[in-house]
């Protein structure tokens, strides 16, 4: 069996003159890491009783007591979800709500709020002018924009998460990217007329620099609750990439309000403790008034699902959406700067988008740092709330038809 190495510690002989015998033998005697055999040994595994410095030693001096770690991580999270919970009862008031507004637009359903003369103009790639409308199409267009009716005829953005290539994602050892991408002013040689826009479907790149140590950020030992916001964070960058259709380059501010809006981690410093207390969050304000035309429902399940697929991509592929999400809310504080905004929204909007920077940015470490065994216990955790939420709804539409008053037969049959 391996010993612990023991050494000597020369500051035991200008120690106080009269110590107890305890307190001597302790100060006299220090236990090298057995790990790295470098450092002295602080911490003590609590399933091995294996002695080490420092959190990368813990990660490597035993995958099985690791793995068994995030086992139980898994099952204490699977144990909170419990259908009394308060975030069950929540997603139900939530779901009854939603259905209830779905069948009140459905009995009032109209017919298209554009006219088919305007529609046909569209596709055909014809201009359409603002002054070309009657006050009525004016009217209809408006209403088509915030219905979302118009999003129909944008053909589906892919997400890079859900490409084969995102399986591929590589990054050096410091979490930067490998390779960096030639621009135009890198380079004297460019073609200006071959020049193109960078490509939305493209996987985004990982951090340009090195990623600092969580050491170098912080002096004090990061919350056990960042797993759960990582969640809410991701929930918030699926969603808005999906609703700017992959391009948030288009509208950089926008994009950073809305996934502000979105993020109760990054726009209101929530603090959740459970993944479905994140999960319903996010999903009620998807269903919000605001966000209803996205797709209510539906399209937060389908949110959670690329919640599930990037985690599942694991390490490289999580480092990449958060740095792609730190860009957008940088681009968001520069687009701030140039917009004619009160003085008062304007600081209040900069202070909140600095803030969600510099949360991203340690949340990129942070995940730099995790082993990559860590994702798939939570992937599993997402995954099975997922199922959770479509077994309530499920069992919401069925209890509001039950509710539902039968209509009386008027002619019997003789």
């Amino acid at each position: 069996m391996e010993r612990d190495v023991v050494v000597s510690d020369p500051a035991a002989a200008v120690s106080s003159p009269s110590p107890s015998p305890s307190a001597s033998s302790f100060a006299e005697t220090r236990v090298i890491c057995r790990v790295c055999q470098k450092q002295f040994a602080q911490y003590t595994c609590p399933r091995c009783n294996s002695r080490y410095c420092s959190l990368p030693c813990y990660k490597g001096h035993s995958l099985q007591c690791t793995e068994s770690f995030m086992r139980e991580n898994v099952m204490d999270e699977l144990k909170q979800m419990q259908p009394e919970d308060e975030s069950k009862k929540k997603m139900l008031d939530i779901l009854k709500r939603l259905h209830l507004e779905e069948e009140m637009e459905s009995d009032g359903e109209d017919e298209s709020m554009l006219s088919e003369e305007l529609i046909q103009k569209v596709m055909s790639g014809e201009e359409v002018k603002i002054e070309d409308l009657s006050d009525d199409e004016i009217k209809r267009f408006r209403q088509a924009l915030a219905s979302g009716e118009l999003s129909k005829m944008i053909e589906p953005w892919t997400p890079w998460w859900k490409k084969p290539s995102a399986r591929l994602v590589s990054l050096s050892p410091d979490g930067s990217q490998l390779i960096r991408q030639v621009r135009e002013e890198d380079t004297a040689t460019s073609d200006p007329t071959t020049d193109q826009e960078p490509s939305i479907n493209e996987i985004p790149e990982g951090p340009e620099s090195p990623l600092p140590s969580l050491k170098q950020l912080t002096r004090v030992e990061p919350s056990p609750l960042l797993a759960i916001h990582l969640v809410d964070i991701l929930y918030s960058y699926c969603f808005t990439l999906r609703l700017y259709n992959g391009d948030w380059h288009s509208d950089p501010l926008g994009a950073s309000t809305v996934a502000l809006s979105m993020s109760k981690v990054m726009g209101e410093d929530a603090k959740p403790e459970t993944v479905p207390e994140a999960l319903t969050a996010c999903i009620e304000e998807t269903c919000s008034p605001a966000y209803r035309h996205t797709g209510g429902f539906r399209f937060a399940i389908g949110l959670v699902d690329d919640i599930i697929s990037i985690l599942s991509l694991g390490h490289n592929a999580l480092v990449c959406a958060l740095s792609d999400f730190h860009r957008l809310i940088e681009a968001g504080k520069s687009m701030l700067k140039v917009e004619k905004v009160g003085k008062t929204e304007s600081a209040q909007s900069s202070s909140k988008l600095r803030g969600a920077a510099r949360k991203l940015f340690f949340m990129t470490c942070w995940v730099h740092e995790q082993p990559e065994e860590a994702w798939p216990p939570l992937a599993r955790i997402v995954e099975v709330q997922k199922a959770s939420l479509e077994e309530l709804d499920t069992g919401s539409r069925k209890a509001d038809i039950k509710s539902r008053p039968q209509s009386k037969v008027l002619i019997e049959e003789l």
